[in-house]
């Protein structure tokens, strides 16, 4: 009689994060403070993140009434936040939203959570963000690297994606209009109305 032995492997922690250390430059004011449904935005996509399964959040940028995470160098965009959350936590997965996308649902960062486990990164096709990162020595070394360059266009998010392998998870149109970013007062409006 033989026996097969079967290895269970642990899901990697999931943990939320919401890209808020931005300037706002195109804005003109602090877009995480923006209210929506009666609350800043910073807090919404905390809470979508939650309602999301994510039990733990943490949030990038010098925003202390939120516990956040400083960027190890100043002015290195989203590469700089994800760098500097990353330094607090463990191996895991990432799920990364920006602070400016308040349309987004917790059903759809479900879908993206799910997708294709194991895999670098994930995205939605056509977008950077939201984005699920695999966080491990891999990932950590090539943000270091990242961080470490001198050349500015090699620091974004396209590029760390395709540096740890990406794969995309197709949208449905209604779908697709979750994922609006407001960088500009026009867009903000249009969101808003």
């Amino acid at each position: 009689m033989s026996t097969v032995t079967t290895t269970i492997t642990e899901p990697m922690p999931c943990i939320g994060v919401v890209l808020a250390g931005g300037r706002s430059s195109r804005m003109g004011r602090d877009k995480a403070l923006l209210h929506w449904n009666g609350r800043p935005l910073i807090e919404h996509l905390i809470a979508v993140l939650q309602a999301a399964g994510i039990h733990e959040v943490k949030v990038s940028g010098e925003r202390p009434d939120y516990h956040g995470v400083a960027d190890p160098l100043p002015h290195m965009g989203p590469i700089g936040g994800i760098a500097g959350v990353a330094a607090t936590c463990g191996d895991g997965e990432l799920l990364i939203v920006p602070v400016d996308m308040p349309r987004l649902q917790p059903a759809l960062l479900q879908r993206l959570r799910d997708a294709e486990p194991g895999a670098g990164s994930v995205r939605f096709a056509g977008h950077v963000l939201p984005m699920r990162l695999r966080l491990d020595a891999h990932c950590r070394d090539t943000l270091h690297a990242m961080i470490a360059s001198s050349d500015e266009r090699g620091r974004s998010l396209r590029v760390l994606q395709e540096r740890v392998g990406v794969r995309e998870v197709a949208l449905s149109a209604d779908e697709a209009a979750q994922l609006i970013d407001c960088n500009t007062e026009e867009t903000w409006r249009e969101v808003s109305a």
